[in-house]
């Protein structure tokens, strides 16, 4: 589809900033590296000095009911998100270095 100027840039652009923009503003986050001790009340207290949390999942094994060392947490807005990975990654928890990123679909 052309623009109004006839030429695809703007839309192109556009679609670009859209892209950068949904997969950086994310509000949920990954957390790797978790103790395999470390539970959902204490990954929701270690992240809930940076904002309001909507919900915080550690990955746990269906047949054994242990932790994969790794979980999620989602905040109410990416600004928060963004500052608990600046604040967080590479943190201590639970005597283990976590390590947090995006989380993202797929």
């Amino acid at each position: 589809m052309r623009g109004s100027n006839g030429g695809f840039g703007i839309l192109r652009t556009s679609a670009l900033v859209r892209s950068f923009w949904a997969r950086h503003s994310s509000t949920n986050l990954f957390v790797g590296g978790l103790s395999y001790d470390t539970n959902e009340p204490v990954l929701k207290e270690a992240f809930g000095k940076h904002g309001e949390i909507i919900e915080v999942k550690v990955i746990c094994d269906h047949v054994s009911g242990k932790s994969k060392g790794y979980g999620f947490v989602k905040f109410t807005s990416g600004i928060e998100a963004s500052t608990a990975l600046k604040e967080m990654d590479g943190q201590l928890l639970d005597g283990r270095q976590i390590r947090l990123e995006f989380a993202h679909k797929g």
